[in-house]
Order: C-alpha cells, then sequence, then structure tokens
C-alpha cells in the first residue's frame, strides 16, 4: 500500500481492523497500551458555528485542510466507510487507510471515530467531535489511541509522534476555521 500505487478504498471493505478495542475512542478512559491523546478547544459560539464546524468534521474538511487526498467509499458519518488518506502527491505519496467505526450525526454532538487498517502507519483509533454546550459554546474534541505499527513508524520513533502532534494542532486550527466560516 501507498508508494508508486492508490489504494482502492473499496478493496479494503472487509479487510479486518488492527486493533481490538474498536470504538474506544467512545469510552470515558481510553485504552490502556496505547499513546493517547485528547485535546479540546473552544472553536466558536452559537448554533450556526455549530453547524458550520459539524459540516466540516462530517465533510472530511479536517483532513483534506491537512494537504491529504481524501478518498472513501462514503460519508464520514456513516460508520463501515473506509477512507484513504494520501500523504503526497497521489502516485507518490502514502496511503493511509482508515474505518468509520462509530458517528454521531444528530444532536448538540456529532462527530465520528475512524480506526486503522492494514497499511497504516499505525494501529488505532482517531475521533472527531464537534459539541454545542448548553452556554453556547462549540467544542472540538479529538481523541486518539495509537501505536506505531509498520518498521518505518517505530524507526522513525519520535519524529513519527511529532508528526503525529503537528497534524493535530492542524486539525484543531482546521476546526477553528470552519466554525467561524460564513
Amino acid at each position: 500500500m501507498g508508494l508508486f500505487r492508490a489504494t482502492d478504498p473499496a478493496g479494503l471493505t472487509g479487510v479486518p481492523l488492527t486493533y481490538p478495542e474498536v470504538g474506544g475512542t467512545r469510552q470515558a478512559v481510553l485504552p490502556a497500551g496505547y499513546g493517547v491523546l485528547e485535546r479540546s478547544v473552544v472553536v466558536g459560539s452559537g448554533r450556526a458555528a455549530f453547524e458550520r464546524a459539524a459540516a466540516a468534521v462530517l465533510g472530511w474538511r479536517l483532513q483534506r485542510s491537512l494537504g491529504l487526498r481524501v478518498r472513501a467509499t462514503g460519508p464520514a458519518g456513516e460508520p463501515g466507510t473506509v477512507v484513504v488518506l494520501t500523504a503526497g502527491l497521489p502516485r507518490l505519496g502514502y496511503d493511509i487507510p482508515c474505518r468509520v467505526v462509530w458517528a454521531q450525526t444528530t444532536g448538540d454532538e456529532r462527530g465520528f471515530g475512524y480506526g486503522t487498517l492494514p497499511g497504516h502507519p499505525e494501529s488505532g483509533e482517531e475521533a472527531f467531535v464537534v459539541r454545542l454546550e448548553p452556554g453556547g459554546d462549540v467544542v472540538f474534541t479529538l481523541r486518539v489511541f495509537s501505536r506505531m505499527a509498520t518498521s518505518a513508524a517505530r524507526l522513525a520513533g519520535p519524529v513519527s509522534r511529532l508528526v503525529q502532534r503537528a497534524a493535530i494542532a492542524r486539525y484543531l486550527g482546521a476546526a477553528r476555521r470552519a466554525a467561524r466560516d460564513r
């Protein structure tokens, strides 16, 4: 998967996830044995900002904001959707395959979590959630549990974690921009 060829998302629909704690980002405590990260930030205020941020999350806009190419078998709000994110050029990039394992598309909390498929440099799950608080604040939360899954990722060690943290910071910024875009 990855270099010099594009992985077909439809070809991964029946492939098992690379970790056993499926749906773990929905739990109050993230699974043990992984690197975990949770960040929440107020991205706006009011119903309109919430709707904009939720549409961005469920429309793959945050992933695109990182410069990732998104190819998916369906929407982010549909469990079972396979998405292949490509970092770099379409034929020279690295494919990052995931499957949506849970989604919430209605109410004052919306978002989804996706888990890693074979070929992903990590093993684990990442969740993107937008919540409209009773006082009107719009809060974006990113929850991740993961560990390095490939030899290349393990060899890169701390650099891999730095790349992940940089991506998370960019996701937070993209959620802020989405909430205020009109």
